[in-house]
């Protein structure tokens, strides 16, 4: 009977460790298949903000060429989106701390198809006040940027270029985040 001990634990522990191997070979799957992975992206370095059309605060048209000038932090979330409302207050206070250098402009897009006004709502509710309600009610941002997941963070230099992309949820107050925002280049540096 102690013979067959070891050799049943064995056999337990082996279809666990083929299960952790079939994960690692999924998501190395899913990365050659083009589903993204979280974590940063940096395989758009360079290109240039699409001119998608969305609105700003104030119910205007707006593009990314209006940031022009200066680096900016663009978000993709919206109101159903679970890790997109986890992440919104730390990007709410980097908009706060880039605010008074002046740095770099964090701005979160609502891909949400509902009205501007309920977007309002939602950032008062949260007590997100630092963003301005931007919204992509035809989502023809997030297509642009073939954003397959929300959230997603765009980091543009002052050119207009992108830098990098963070795909999923980060928490935007720290040292990771601290280390990629290092990373905002100046006009004309990109």
């Amino acid at each position: 009977m102690r013979a067959l001990l070891p050799l049943f634990a064995i056999a337990l522990v082996l279809p666990a460790c083929g299960q952790q191997q079939d994960a690692a070979n999924n998501d190395a799957a899913d990365d050659a298949i083009g589903i993204p992975v979280k974590g940063v992206d940096r395989g758009q370095k360079g290109q240039p903000a699409p001119d998608a059309k969305f609105l700003d605060p104030d119910g205007g048209e707006i593009s990314l060429a209006d940031f022009k000038g200066t680096p900016v932090l663009v978000n993709l979330w919206a109101t159903w989106c679970a890790p997109c409302v986890k992440e919104l207050p730390t990007i709410n206070a980097i908009t706060r701390e880039h605010d008074k250098d002046g740095t770099l402009g964090v701005i979160a897009v609502s891909q949400d198809m509902g009205e501007q006004g309920s977007v309002e709502a939602f950032l008062a509710k949260l007590k997100v006040d630092d963003l301005g309600a931007y919204h992509d009610p035809k989502m023809a941002l997030s297509g642009a940027l073939n954003a397959q997941v929300l959230p997603t963070t765009i980091l543009y230099d002052a050119d207009g270029k992108e830098v990098w992309r963070y795909v999923g949820d980060l928490d935007w107050t720290s040292d990771e985040a601290r280390k990629l925002l290092a990373e905002v280049p100046a006009a004309g540096k990109g």
